[in-house]
């Protein structure tokens, strides 16, 4: 049998300026490319392993999990599969079906296939619409007090802390003390913060926290974090009555091998880019002010926004589209003459992207890229 090509390269994608939000927190610093080079093999990590994957010595999971835990300040934390696997996780150790569980209308959609899976019923709360589509606490106490009134039950809140749409930032402090002041758990989605930006679980009164380690915690995919208070830790990392050492929840064991030798190299990184993150969100913030600009291109979602991904309504570039020989196609290609890939081919009436992780020097060269384009194409336009 002869397979076919698989196309095995990011060249375009390692040889330019990559946008897509996606990627930009997933980046691998040196010290984990070469624990990838190390531990690229099956199960890598496994030689000394007495049964459980955070016990293992060597390579120190176990020592890792405890920084890992004060990093984010939970009690507990797991790795897993990615940060869809924890809130499963969470729902299925909580819930029973037919349970109603209560997120944001922002909400990225394996918040919803995780709760479908455990057969439980979404209620969610609304985002105040164009143009902001921001999550408002009192819209959570609204959401919660006629549930009450109607006397249903909600086993869970669940916020999408930083959303994938808008890149809204949402006080999570604020809604997890109205989830636990009516007495329900609070599960905060930080696929999109973990790893960028400081967090701190307890502060921001969490029950449980989940994090993505290829979306935004520099480590080879896939691989996410669980994190777990301990008043639920019995719960939700109860074990298997018949194999005793192995967490149901985790189906014994959960990432093993190059994606969490990645994550444990690139750990004291995170721990140091975090603490650049006002430097991050001013780059963000110029890049928003010199691409709006342009004339027909605006941010769209909170403003100022609070986080490196940004969505643009882009109604300029779409009109050029109209006319262009390549119609929608024109802009991903304009862009690539440029050495600047991450927006979808054809897409021109809105985009998202980011410029986390650029020097200042190369979040300038974008912003005058689209600039350059603008001007190029401008008679189209009109």
């Amino acid at each position: 049998m002869k397979c076919q090509d698989y196309s095995l390269n990011r060249q375009t994608e390692r040889d330019n300026l990559n946008l897509n939000p996606l990627q930009r927190g997933g980046v691998l610093p040196p010290e984990s490319r070469q624990a990838l080079y190390e531990f690229s093999d099956g199960y890598s990590v496994c030689d000394y392993c007495s049964g459980r994957l955070d016990e293992i010595p060597k390579p120190s999971i176990h020592g890792f999990l405890e920084d890992m835990a004060r990093f984010i300040n939970v009690d507990h934390v797991r790795t897993v599969h990615g940060a869809r696997e924890g809130k499963f996780a969470v729902m299925h150790a909580l819930c029973r079906p037919g349970d109603t569980v209560v997120m944001d209308g922002n909400a990225h959609y394996t918040s919803h296939l995780a709760a479908e899976r455990n057969n439980l019923n979404i209620v969610e709360v609304p985002s105040t619409g164009e143009p902001e589509y921001r999550i408002d606490p009192v819209a959570y106490q609204e959401v919660l007090d006629n549930l009450d009134d109607r006397g249903e039950d909600v086993s869970l809140v669940l916020l999408t802390h930083v959303d994938g749409d808008y890149g809204n930032l949402t006080d999570a402090r604020a809604i997890g003390k109205i989830a636990h002041d009516t007495g329900i758990p609070f599960l905060l989605n930080c696929a999109y913060s973990m790893g960028r930006m400081p967090i701190d679980a307890k502060k921001l009164n969490t029950d449980f926290i989940v994090g993505s380690g290829h979306k935004s915690m520099a480590a080879s995919g896939p691989i996410g974090i669980l994190g777990v208070q301990e008043e639920w830790a019995d719960l939700v990392l109860k074990r298997s009555g018949r194999h005793q050492v192995k967490e149901l929840e985790m189906m014994g064991c959960t990432s093993r091998g190059a994606p969490i030798a990645t994550l444990m190299a690139s750990l004291p990184y995170l721990i140091d880019r975090v603490s650049k993150w006002d430097v991050e969100l001013q780059k963000t913030l110029y890049f928003v002010s010199e691409m709006e600009k342009i004339g027909g291109v605006k941010q769209i979602g909170v403003r100022p926004t609070e986080h490196d991904l940004v969505r643009f309504e882009t109604p300029f570039f779409h009109s050029i589209a109209d006319k262009h020989p390549r119609k929608g196609f024109y802009l991903y290609e304009e862009l690539k003459k440029k050495k600047i890939v991450g927006i979808k081919r054809g897409q021109t009436q809105w985009f998202k992207c980011s410029v986390y992780g650029f020097s200042q020097e190369q979040v300038h060269y974008i912003a005058h890229s689209f600039a350059e384009i603008a001007s190029k194409f401008r008679e189209m336009a009109d």
